[in-house]
């Protein structure tokens, strides 16, 4: 059967992280525009792997990643005040790049649409030089 205290204890560990990112943390290296995407926590509960956002370039997102994790302990703390198990899971912070990857599949798959209209858009023959005699092969 399986457990599903893990789920409830991420989806916590999830909403105390991202409102401390909001709020509570003043740490001038994390972005504005970051967010808590997932958050996996181990069966054991020992370890919870907590997936950020940020948009940015890749420097805004390293500082972020750095500033999350010297406030580790900090967010580790509210986490364990919510939390009524008799050890809080250990945070560790990852980059999450997905909605990066998803953005650029959108854009390459514009950019396809738009190359095969115009491919298409040269091929169409023109209606204005149709005659529909010379086409089938009948003559007047």
């Amino acid at each position: 059967m399986k457990s599903y205290r893990p789920e409830r204890v991420a989806s916590v560990v999830r909403s105390v992280v991202s409102n401390a990112i909001a709020g509570r943390l003043s740490d001038p290296r994390i972005a504005p525009f970051s967010s808590v995407t997932r958050v996996e926590v181990s069966a054991d509960l020992e370890h919870a792997k907590v997936f950020v956002s940020v948009m940015g370039p890749a420097g805004t997102q390293r500082r972020t990643l750095a500033g999350l994790q010297s406030a580790r302990s900090y967010v580790q703390r509210l986490v364990a005040r919510e939390l009524s198990i008799r050890q809080c899971p250990h945070l560790t912070f990852h980059l999450d790049r997905s909605i990066q990857r998803a953005a650029e599949i959108i854009r390459l798959i514009d950019e396809t649409i738009a190359s095969d209209r115009a491919a298409s858009a040269d091929q169409t023959p023109d209606l204005d030089d149709f005659d529909p005699d010379a086409e089938t092969g009948d003559e007047a």
